[in-house]
């Protein structure tokens, strides 16, 4: 008799940018859906030169290269859930979305990356513009950080009242569910995640920890879709990718000669 064929798995697709210091974007995401048991495939949306210390420099493929990726991976894949990153400018933003909306996958989770770490403004207006059009309305789960936020929605947060405000703003735009990331926020002791979708309003209090990582709203929103396409239901996806990131930020390690820690995807597995 032939041999039995296993079933064929669920893969989870990340479409963002690459890092060549191997702490955030692409690879980040491919480590987090390895940890989490999940065939991880990838269409790179732009190239950056980076390290623990910055980036030195970013090369935007071709939209043409990069709706190629898109298109290989669902040709030959069953893909469960989408991840989006950072995504450089209009003409990337249209064409991820029209790529999505070829494909329409299961699952699109889209951590708006527009605000570097050092506060400068990633997107320009247009591309702001595109993304609030095209790619949030389609959005599962948004998981943006507070500077993103304020950008998306277009206010000011500054306390847990605004907080609550930009969830129902965001909301508003048209995507089924909100994480908003707490950590820019200060709230004393504990960095409070904010969690909203049609059922109501959640929210995950956890220890702020004197550390600074790299990768971590990458880490976030990619063990979202790994744990989307295990099974777990959204609010269940966003609150066990949060003790991931704590778990991986705990152990992280500084490979580099910066200060941050690099994430320990593989120490941190779910068990």
């Amino acid at each position: 008799m032939p041999p039995e064929v296993p079933p064929t798995p669920v893969s989870a697709l990340t479409i963002a940018g690459s890092d060549s210091g191997g702490g955030a974007g692409i690879q980040a995401d491919l480590r987090t859906f390895a940890a989490h048991g999940v065939h991880g495939l990838s269409a790179i949306a732009a190239l950056t030169a980076q390290h623990t210390r910055g980036v030195t420099a970013v090369h935007v493929p071709p939209v043409e290269f990069l709706r190629a990726q898109v298109d290989a991976c669902f040709d030959d894949f069953q893909v469960g859930a989408v991840k989006l990153g950072m995504l450089a400018n209009a003409r990337v933003i249209h064409a991820v979305a029209d790529a999505l909306e070829a494909h329409a996958p299961r699952y699109l989770v889209l951590d708006p990356v527009m605000v570097a770490t050092s506060g400068a403004r990633l997107l320009e207006e247009e591309a702001l513009e595109a993304m609030r059009a095209r790619l949030v309305p389609r959005a599962d789960l948004l998981t943006p950080n507070i500077p993103e936020a304020e950008l998306l929605a277009g206010m000011r947060i500054g306390d847990a009242a605004d907080a609550a405000r930009a969830l129902d703003r965001l909301r508003g735009m048209g995507c089924r569910a909100v994480l908003l990331k707490g950590g820019h926020l200060d709230e004393g002791d504990v960095v409070v995640d904010r969690y909203a979708d049609d059922a109501g309003v959640a929210t995950f209090r956890h220890p702020r920890l004197d550390l600074e990582g790299h990768g971590t709203g990458c880490t976030l929103a990619a063990a979202v879709a790994a744990n989307l396409c295990r099974g777990l239901a959204m609010p269940a996806a966003a609150e066990a990718a949060i003790a991931y990131v704590g778990r991986a930020l705990r152990q992280g390690i500084r490979p580099g000669r910066g200060t941050v820690l690099v994430l320990d995807h593989f120490g941190a597995a779910p068990r």
